[in-house]
């Protein structure tokens, strides 16, 4: 049977980010991409004290999800998650798992008090999607800044990678498949 990776939106996500991202996740981890239905933000995820989402609630609901034809199951949402010990992620993945999660608040230029550029947001949302994946691949983070698993500590960590893994992280790759 043929394995997907399945993009599962929770809340409302923009369907043209999701159209970008199905179309353009395959070109660079080659896997068939499908979206999965809309799922409701987990109500226990919210810190009002932080005003923003742990993630981990979010990865518990992509654990539970049984979709038998999965790979690997990427969840997108638009609030502000973290993780305890971090400020702010921009996306969490289990190291070898089936299930990642990003996070497209702190990718969009509006949250900086910028005008919004869609251009820029899908793009930042594809580097983060590849490098939460890439965990998933058993990549951890590379010291190359231009790698797509360099670690991001901030927006402009991303703006500096690629969307494509470099050299040594392509070879890694392709003794896991």
């Amino acid at each position: 049977m043929e394995k997907f990776i399945y993009l599962v939106p929770f809340d409302k996500i923009d369907k043209d980010l999701l159209d970008f991202l199905l179309e353009n996740l395959p070109k660079i981890i080659s896997y068939s991409v499908k979206k999965y239905l809309s799922l409701p933000i987990p109500s226990n995820a919210y810190n009002p004290e932080r005003n923003q989402y742990l993630s981990s609630p979010f990865l518990d609901i992509l654990t539970k999800l049984k979709i038998p034809d999965s790979f690997k199951i990427l969840g997108i949402t638009n609030v502000d998650l973290y993780t305890p010990g971090l400020n702010f992620i921009f996306g969490q993945a289990k190291l070898n798992g089936r299930e990642a999660l990003v996070s497209i608040a702190r990718l969009d230029n509006s949250f900086y008090g910028l005008p919004k550029d869609q251009e820029v947001l899908y793009i930042r949302s594809l580097k983060e999607s590849v490098h939460e994946l890439g965990h998933t691949l058993g990549l951890s983070h590379c010291p190359n800044p231009e790698c797509v698993m360099h670690f991001s500590n901030s927006i402009s960590d991303t703006d500096r990678k690629s969307y494509n893994f470099c050299p040594i992280c392509k070879l890694s790759l392709s003794y896991l498949f």
